[in-house]
């Protein structure tokens, strides 16, 4: 059951976005997946934190090692591995099976699943989720980056509309010795 209102869970296909993301690939390429999963979570994690989404990353277990297991990153990322023979496009799709009946205003306002697997979102859509392709959310995460770097990033404000109020002390002195001719 999902906690209390939510504005939105985001399921993300982990393997799908690596291999659609140019950046991605280019560091699966040269430095090989686990360094791309990595690249992806933290992605995703700045995303989800500044979205205030429930984001679950599900990566197929046939590039994994391990049986099926959750990794819980922050409190609004997780990573899930499927089991052995399954999909990460059956554990997304029983994912949205199990929160259609709570997809209400009171519980979970919005279920979207980041897949470029079109039959993927096709069936997704049939059970009341939302689709965004992996290039949408990869416009969707650099602007939230941008966004972020705006929002929390101290402004220079200058006190005077001076040119020489905007710099330091020191490069004032400087550029008054400099003005009488001093060396």
């Amino acid at each position: 059951m999902p906690p209390s209102i939510l504005s939105a869970v985001l399921l993300v296909d982990g393997y799908n976005i690596i291999g659609a993301w140019p950046c991605l690939k280019k560091t699966r390429d040269r430095d090989g997946l686990e360094a791309a999963r990595w690249e992806l979570v933290e992605a995703m994690t700045n995303y989800s934190a500044f979205r205030g989404y429930e984001t679950q990353i599900v990566f197929d277990a046939q590039y994994h090692n391990a049986s099926s297991n959750k990794e819980i990153i922050t409190e609004l990322l997780s990573i899930h591995f499927t089991d052995f023979g399954q999909t990460a496009d059956t554990y997304i799709e029983k994912v949205c099976a199990s929160l259609r009946p709570h997809i209400t205003p009171s519980q979970v306002s919005r279920v979207i699943v980041a897949t470029s697997d079109r039959a993927q979102q096709l069936t997704v859509q049939g059970y009341g989720a939302e689709w965004l392709s992996a290039q949408q959310l990869c416009g969707e995460v650099e602007a939230t980056v941008c966004r972020m770097r705006q929002k929390y990033q101290p402004r220079k404000q200058s006190k005077s509309r001076f040119l020489a109020s905007a710099i330091d002390a020191k490069a004032r002195q400087r550029l008054a010795e400099l003005r009488m001719g001093l060396p």
